[in-house]
């Protein structure tokens, strides 16, 4: 069996007198979506930029496929889709998929990266142009450009509508399904169900690693939102 694509241990992030991250022990599967849940200010994106290798002051270890965090070996290997869209909006979008293609070395499809999220028809509009939804996507089309083993994602969903959001996350399933490994914040719980496995964060701090099934039946509630809670709590279900 191969090694977790993610296996993070003791991470401790200090900023100013605030620990961000708090002796943090969390792994990834390969071929999984693994989700990283919390509400914001938890720690989501340090924890995401300390696996990417961007984070400083990091405290502990993290291996990503094998390697330390951030070393030049995984730059191929690794995609990252930051909150905010890291794409150029007076280009058009494949103009922008095919710059992170060659800027990488990347020898994925620009076609078929665009087609992964359904810009196809709008490849050769200016991504100034472009919905929010839209530009979003051609961030992560950027990023899939590469074939990354392990494709991160800080929030991807956020300000979606819920018909976006969900052809979004079958997507992430396909992708998943084919091999790619995808870790996935965010602060809407309920996205835990597209989730093989999740991370709970709360103020730095690992909640739990669970899944979706497991909190529902850990804590007998069916709403995701009033199992964090009871979690946060140490509420039980009782028997």
């Amino acid at each position: 069996m191969e090694p977790d694509a993610v296996v993070c241990r003791g991470v401790t992030v200090q900023r100013g007198r605030r620990l961000a991250l708090n002796d943090v022990d969390a792994d990834v599967a390969r071929g999984s979506i693994t989700g990283l849940l919390g509400p914001s200010g938890c720690g989501k994106s340090t924890l995401m930029r300390a696996v990417v290798g961007s984070q400083k002051n990091v405290r502990g270890t993290v291996t990503v496929l094998g390697e330390p965090a951030g070393t030049a070996a995984l730059r191929s290997r690794v995609g990252y889709v930051t909150q905010s869209a890291s794409v150029y909006r007076d280009l058009t979008v494949r103009e922008n998929v095919t710059y992170f293609a060659r800027l990488t070395g990347a020898t994925g499809d620009v076609a078929e990266a665009l087609a992964a999220v359904d810009l196809g028809e709008v490849a050769h509009q200016r991504v100034k142009d472009l919905s929010g939804g839209q530009v979003r996507r051609v961030s992560i089309a950027s990023a899939l450009v590469g074939r990354p083993e392990l494709l991160i994602l800080d929030e991807p969903t956020v300000g979606l509508d819920p018909v976006l959001r969900a052809d979004l996350w079958r997507r992430f399933r396909r992708l998943a399904d084919d091999g790619t490994t995808l870790l996935v914040s965010s602060h809407v719980l309920d996205e835990a169900d597209h989730c093989d496995s999740l991370i709970l964060l709360r103020e730095g701090t690992l909640l739990a690693t669970t899944t979706a099934a497991e909190m529902r039946s850990r804590t007998g509630q069916t709403s995701l939102d009033a199992a964090f809670l009871d979690l946060i709590t140490g509420t039980e279900a009782t028997p």
